[in-house]
Parts: C-alpha cells; structure tokens; sequence
C-alpha cells in the first residue's frame, strides 16, 4: 500500500508540475483579457480552452500511458476538460457575486484552479490510463 500512495504522489507531483505551464497560460490569460477585453466568464472560457490544448499535449507526452487510441483518448479528455472549464466557470461566476472575489480576480482564479486540479487529474487518469485511483493493494514481489 505505501508504494501504491508513493505513486499516487509521485504521479499527481508530475501532473502539478506539467500542469503549471498551462496554468500559467490560462492564469495570466484570464488576467490580461478580463482586465482589458471581456467579462470574467468570457475570459475564462478563453484562457481556459487554450490551457486546455497545452495541457492535453504535455500529458500525452510525459505524464499518463496511452491505453486507448489517441483520438479516443484526445475526445474523452476534452469532455473532462469541457466540464472542468464549465465547473471552473460557474465557480467563477459564483465568486464574483461576493464582493471580495469580484474586485481580486487574481485570489478567484487562483482558488478556482485548485479546486478544479484534483477533478482533472482523475477524470484525465481515467481518459488515458482507463482508471481512477491507484492500485494500493498491488504488491510488486
């Protein structure tokens, strides 16, 4: 069991890490559109989407083993993509009725993708490696 959550670990550290350029992509993305182009939910949808293509590139390439066709596996993952982007909205939308979060969109952002982060990495797990949580109970002997 502690090797399977030593992997669980080391797998969702790569994820985080990976993720981090597309996060930041999205983030400052958000940022630059909704303080000069759009409304919040508009900017996210935005900066979102295209976090979205760099992130389904960087997992496909270094994080999860393909156990699909990659067009099924590009397909499932925008779907989890499409909902982690459509909860990310609604949680924006939410926030910014509540004063605080409407004036400090960076805090909203930033609150909004850690909730969001932990959604992404199993539906994405399911989307490439065809399962959800990892196998504790798997001994390597």
């Amino acid at each position: 069991m502690k090797k399977g959550l030593v992997s669980l670990f080391l797998i969702k550290l790569k994820f985080a890490a990976s993720s981090a350029l597309a996060t930041i992509v999205d983030y400052f993305l958000y940022l630059l559109l909704e303080s000069s182009v759009f409304s919040p939910v508009i900017s996210n949808l935005i900066s979102a989407s295209v976090g979205m293509i760099i992130n389904f590139a960087i997992q496909k390439r270094y994080i999860f083993t393909l156990k699909r066709k990659v067009a099924t596996v590009f397909l499932i993952s925008v779907l989890v993509s499409l909902g982690g982007i459509g909860l990310s909205t609604l949680f924006i939308y939410l926030l910014n009725k509540i004063a605080f979060f409407n004036e400090y969109q960076f805090v909203t952002k930033a609150i909004v993708i850690g909730i969001i982060f932990n959604y992404n990495f199993y539906f994405k797990r399911f989307a490439f490696e065809k399962r959800f949580l990892p196998e504790l109970n798997k001994r390597n002997d």
